[in-house]
């Protein structure tokens, strides 16, 4: 970790036995270097939730893209909400940043996004993750977002194949970039590829 190749580390479950171990491991690997190493969690809620006991247990995306069909500023504040939650959690432990919010469209065919996708319409998708986004900001932790340019339109799981979207640039820049371009424009801090 003293490598000045290396920037930062992210932490996963199997790195988590409590709270205060993962306190005491955070703090060990900040005090190595000086500016010190960025240290991340891969923790945007549902599935994808890296530490959960002492932690709150936070809802997939796509539950608040459920709620934003019948009531958009619920959707909104409860995105915030959950983003705020997050981020204040984390930063709490000392934790940098986490992997969110997830700006993949659910289409329906990717079983890796799936609900962990906040909806379909691109527009939607920018509304709720904006929303993340400022909930984690002002816990005071910078959002990236993914899985650039868009994963929720591919059969095959990045984790072990390579997943090939044979559409159209035009309909990739229309659907699946919309809500990371609009995002930045907004101040998103960075992105994170799809795999």
């Amino acid at each position: 970790l003293q490598h000045p190749l290396v920037g930062g580390v992210i932490l996963f479950t199997r790195n988590f036995s409590d709270v205060a171990q993962l306190t005491q491991l955070v703090s060990a690997m900040h005090a190595l270097r000086d500016p010190p190493l960025l240290v991340a969690g891969d923790h945007e809620g549902g599935r994808v939730q890296r530490f959960r006991d002492g932690f709150s247990l936070l809802p997939a995306a796509g539950r608040i893209g459920e709620v934003f069909a019948t009531n958009p500023d619920k959707a909104r504040q409860l995105a915030e909400e959950v983003g705020w939650l997050m981020a204040t959690e984390l930063r709490c432990i000392g934790i940098d940043f986490s992997f969110a919010p997830v700006l993949d469209l659910n289409y329906g065919i990717s079983t890796v996004i799936g609900d962990r996708a906040f909806h379909r319409d691109p527009t939607t998708v920018f509304d709720l993750a904006y929303a993340y986004m400022k909930g984690m900001q002002a816990a005071g932790m910078a959002a990236t977002a993914k899985h650039f340019p868009g994963h929720g339109a591919v059969i095959a799981d990045s984790h072990t194949d390579i997943p090939v979207d044979t559409r159209d640039f035009a309909t990739l820049w229309r659907e699946d970039i919309t809500p990371f371009r609009r995002l930045i424009e907004n101040g998103l801090a960075a992105l994170m590829p799809a795999h």
